[in-house]
């Protein structure tokens, strides 16, 4: 076997590994562990590289010239979410805008369903999820497989239904779980007068880059929550407005304080 027949041996593993871990931890607080890892040691690595080419150290450098390779290609897998995440930046231009039209048609369904519930003041906590996955979330929840749809959603959040308290989750633009649970916050800034549907909004949010929609069943008040944050009674129309900038672009702008101007949110 030759130099190059072995490399492409060793990357081709080196690949398969990798990724089976990502796939496996995929949803997991370890992925974002294993995220900053990969962070420090390929910057590590390539501040040595430098390192042993200005003080001439050859047998480092010949080390750190096989191995750099492969650690790229590691990076690219590890941080795929975020490369994807930056290619649909792209599509914020006019000429590829057609390809999210998809994404467009989930958010009028989220908006309408929303619009109706706060109307008719019935309590919904829905999850979308982002870059960083929320799997364990998903498993523990009643698994659906179904496009987004007002319809549905009203119905799933309907009170009687079985799976009215619990959360939504939705995940590349189907709805994926009903009834799931979520870790409510413990953030002492934000108001006693929210309650625990708000609550379990911003605790997914604290531990990921999911965006949660809150209607409360008290007030019908609209509300999101992102990376902890809370945005109260935005409307149909700022909800809109937030998750056209937000899910198209992967990064929140929400300056507003967590305690917020509803009053009564219980739930």
């Amino acid at each position: 076997m030759n130099v190059y027949t072995q490399a492409a041996v060793e990357i081709a593993i080196l690949f398969v590994v990798t990724y089976s871990l990502l796939k496996l931890m995929r949803g997991t607080r370890g992925e974002g562990l294993l995220r900053g890892l990969a962070t420090v040691v390929f910057l590590g690595l390539v501040a040595l590289a430098l390192v042993a080419k200005v003080i001439d150290l050859p047998r480092i450098s010949a080390l750190l010239q096989q191995f750099l390779p492969v650690s790229v290609i590691g990076v690219l897998i590890i941080f795929q979410p975020e490369i994807r995440w930056g290619l649909i930046r792209l599509g914020q231009t006019p000429f590829l805008k057609r390809f999210l039209r998809s994404e467009s048609r989930v958010i009028e369904e989220i908006v309408k369903a929303t619009r109706r519930m706060s109307e008719a003041k019935i309590g919904g906590l829905i999850a979308l999820e982002q870059a960083v996955g929320i799997e364990s979330y998903i498993e523990k929840g009643e698994p659906i497989d179904a496009e987004v749809n007002a319809s549905l959603i009203e119905t799933i959040f309907y009170p009687g239904s079985l799976l009215h308290d619990g959360a939504l989750i939705i995940r590349n633009g189907r709805i994926v779980a009903a009834g799931c649970l979520f870790p409510l916050t413990d953030n002492p800034e934000l108001s006693r007068r929210f309650g625990t549907r708000h609550r379990a909004g911003i605790g997914v949010t604290e531990e990921s880059d999911a965006i949660a929609v809150i209607v409360s069943e008290e007030t019908g008040a609209i509300s999101v929550a992102h990376r902890g944050r809370l945005l109260p009674d935005v409307g149909p129309m700022g909800l809109e407005r937030f998750l056209r900038e937000n899910l198209a672009t992967g990064e929140a702008k929400p300056e507003a304080p967590v305690v917020g101007r509803e009053a009564g949110a219980g739930k």
